[in-house]
């Protein structure tokens, strides 16, 4: 299903943006999952391996050691719930930019963080989909929601990048050698978004690779690019001080320099492997591989663990009460 699909088909599937689709083979559909599934726990064994983490010395671990300091911790958790909040209003800022309504700052929030439910399932698409659909209650034409929805995950993709680039160049030297190369990247993925000609040409092929047809007559103007980009790059800089305050909340060393940047720059290595879903493991042995030479191994590893629960807690508290928002406001458009 493409997200184009998505925006023009039934209602009713607008009620379940992440959810799976009705028709196909359910013996295919399983074997697909259990091939993702498996290749995602290939793959996180390989780093993981590579780095020296073993189960056994995760096992050895007393986790009742691993005591926070709640104020710090709280902190965090605030931190990561504003950025969530300014993801969303920069969404809603993009919609208006490309041509569409004026949403309300707690409409935006509302679709997107419910859309973002679509990250824990198979298929980087749903998320997408489940975005474009629930736009589209609110007033947001087809065309102009799919847009914002695409090129909203490009954007942000490449604001973690800027952001992520500082795990390499305040890091240690294993990977300070890595310098030039992805200092290239960064600077390609700059150009890409903040160049119009560029960005023309990069959104077609960001568009071919999600499967979805660039609409006609929406495209950005020449600064919308180079905003969209700095504001995803601040709202990741607050990812990843929302990271580095849960790093200190358990007194782990590491310069900020360092350990706040590699949360983006996990972020980007796991959404890059497409078969994980939310970058389950493999976002996690990244990390782990990003922290190991500053803090240790082990300790890295356990961080990468409680850092998993953290975003998921985090995020699916309130989207799970913005679901319900939703599930609310369509019962009442369909009695009404």
């Amino acid at each position: 299903m493409t997200v184009a699909e998505a925006v023009g088909g039934p209602e009713e599937g607008a009620a379940s943006p992440a959810g799976p689709p009705s028709s196909g083979r359910p013996g295919r559909r399983l074997l697909l999952r259990a091939v993702q599934l498996a290749l995602t726990a290939l793959v996180t064994w390989w780093i993981l391996d590579r780095v020296g983490l073993t189960l056994d010395a995760l096992s050895g671990v007393d986790l009742a050691a691993w005591r926070p300091s709640w104020t710090l911790l709280l902190l965090s958790c605030v931190a990561l719930a504003l950025g969530y909040v300014a993801s969303g209003l920069i969404w809603g800022r993009m919609v208006r930019d490309l041509g569409g309504p004026r949403l309300a700052p707690l409409d935006a929030v509302s679709v997107y963080m419910v859309a973002n439910l679509g990250r824990y399932v198979p298929g980087k698409l749903w998320q997408i989909a489940g975005l474009a659909v629930l736009a589209r209650r609110r007033g947001v034409p087809a065309a102009v929601a799919t847009a914002a929805a695409v090129a909203g995950q490009a954007v942000a993709l490449a604001g973690a990048t800027v952001v992520g680039f500082g795990a390499i160049v305040a890091g240690p030297p294993p990977l300070r050698r890595f310098t030039p190369w992805v200092a290239a990247g960064v600077v390609l993925v700059v150009a890409l978004v903040a160049v119009p000609a560029l960005s023309r040409r990069s959104a077609r092929v960001w568009f071919r690779l999600t499967r979805t047809d660039l609409p006609e007559g929406v495209e950005p103007g020449g600064a919308d690019g180079l905003r969209w980009l700095a504001l995803y790059t601040l709202n990741w800089g607050l990812y990843a001080l929302a990271f580095w305050l849960l790093v200190r909340s358990f007194g782990l060393p590491g310069s900020p320099l360092v350990v706040a940047p590699a949360f983006a720059a996990a972020y980007v290595l796991g959404y890059a492997v497409l078969f994980a879903p939310a970058g389950i493991g493999v976002r996690e042995g990244f990390l782990v591989a990003l922290l190991a030479p500053v803090m240790g191994t082990v300790p890295a590893g356990v961080l990468a663990g409680l850092a998993r629960l953290w975003t998921t807690g985090v995020e699916l508290l309130p989207a799970a009460a913005f679901w319900g928002r939703e599930l609310a406001g369509k019962g009442r458009t369909d009695d009404g």
